[in-house]
C-alpha cells in the first residue's frame, strides 16, 4: 500500500449554493435544518439569510464537527449525529417543526481526498469509506465476510452492475488466497471485468455500492424523508441533493406521492394524497460554469418540495 499522502484542497465545495437558498425561500426568523453539515458551505449562507431563526446542523463525521468550531453565530446549534436522529433532537431544543430542511447527500471532498478514509478509487488506501469512524462494518469487512451471494446483491442492487455475481465470485476466490484490505488491490481484482475505456465508471460504481451499504445510505434517506411530513411545517421546504439514481429516484418518488415506492394515495373522496408539491417537474443540475469551478458537482441533482397543509 502506497504512504497516504495529503490533499490540498477545501474541505468541501458546496454545490448549487444559490439554487438551494433561492429553493428554500429562506424566512428570516424562521427555524431551519441541514441535516449534512459537512464543510458549512450550505450552513454558512442559510445562516447569512437569517435575522432572529436558527439552524440546527447534524453530521455524523467527526471532521465536521471540527469545521462547526468555527461557526460562532448564536444562530447556530451543532450536533454530531446522523440525520436519522434529526427529530429526537429537535425535540430536545424544543422545536416541533421546520420551516426548511436541507440534505445534501454526497460524499465530502474531505472524506474522498484522505487515501486513509478509502472512499477513492484514485489513491491507496485501507478499505474503510466509513463516514462515521465510530460504527462497525467497513468496506473490508464487508468484502471479508458477505457471501458470494450476499456480495453480488450488493454490487446489483446498489452499483446497478449487470456482472456482479462474476465481481463476487472473483472476490471470494481471492480472499481465500491472500486478504483484501486496500482499494487498489480490489481495483486489481475488478479490474477484469471493467468494459474497456470505461474503467473508472465502473469503479465508481463498484465503490458507491460498497459505500452505500457500509452507511446505510438508503435506508437513512428513507427515514429522513419520512421523519420530514412531521418536521416541516405546512409551507416549509424540503430540500435534497442527490447524486446517483437510486436516491434521485426515492426523492423524486417522495416529492410526487409521498412514499419512495412512487405509490399516489388517494382520500376516500379519490382526492390524491400529496404531502409536499415538487417546486419543479425536473431537478436542478449544476451549471456548466460550476461544474467547470467543481467537477464533482456534475452528477448533482436538486429536488425541491413545499409541504401542503
Amino acid at each position: 500500500m502506497s504512504i497516504p499522502v495529503t490533499i490540498n484542497t477545501p474541505y468541501h465545495i458546496p454545490v448549487m449554493v444559490d439554487e438551494v437558498i433561492q429553493g428554500l425561500s429562506i424566512v428570516p426568523t424562521g427555524h431551519y435544518a441541514d441535516a449534512t453539515f459537512g464543510g458549512g458551505g450550505h450552513a454558512k449562507k442559510i445562516i447569512d439569510c437569517l435575522s432572529q431563526g436558527h439552524l440546527f446542523a447534524f453530521d455524523k463525521d467527526p471532521a465536521a464537527a471540527e469545521v462547526a468550531l468555527s461557526f460562532t453565530s448564536p444562530l447556530f446549534t451543532f450536533t454530531r449525529a446522523p440525520f436519522v436522529f434529526i427529530k429526537e433532537f429537535l425535540d430536545f431544543y424544543g422545536i416541533t417543526q421546520l420551516d426548511g430542511l436541507l440534505a445534501d447527500l454526497g460524499t465530502s471532498s474531505h472524506q474522498i481526498d484522505r487515501p486513509e478514509r478509502g472512499f477513492s478509487t484514485r489513491f491507496d488506501g485501507i478499505l474503510d469509506m466509513r463516514m462515521d469512524p465510530d460504527a462497525t462494518h467497513t468496506a473490508g469487512s464487508i468484502i471479508h465476510t458477505y457471501s458470494e451471494g450476499q456480495l453480488a446483491h450488493l454490487f446489483y442492487k446498489y452499483g446497478e452492475i449487470a456482472q456482479g455475481s462474476a465481481m463476487a465470485r472473483a472476490i471470494v476466490i481471492a480472499r481465500k488466497h491472500a486478504p483484501i484490505t486496500t482499494t487498489h488491490a480490489l481495483i486489481k481484482i475488478l479490474q477484469p471485468f471493467a468494459p474497456h475505456a470505461k474503467e473508472n465508471q465502473y469503479f465508481a460504481k463498484a465503490f458507491q455500492a460498497l459505500r452505500i451499504e457500509v452507511n446505510n445510505e438508503l435506508d437513512e434517506l428513507a427515514v429522513l424523508l419520512e421523519c420530514s411530513l412531521e418536521i416541516i411545517k405546512p409551507g416549509g421546504r424540503l430540500a435534497i441533493i442527490s447524486y446517483h439514481s437510486l436516491e434521485d429516484r426515492w426523492v423524486k418518488n417522495f416529492l410526487h406521492t409521498g412514499n419512495i415506492l412512487g405509490q399516489l394515495q388517494k382520500d376516500a373522496y379519490g382526492n390524491p394524497l400529496r404531502p409536499f408539491i415538487p417546486l419543479q417537474k425536473k431537478p436542478y443540475r449544476p451549471t456548466e460554469e460550476e461544474i467547470d469551478r467543481n467537477n464533482r458537482s456534475r452528477s448533482a441533482r436538486l429536488r425541491i418540495g413545499i409541504r401542503t397543509t
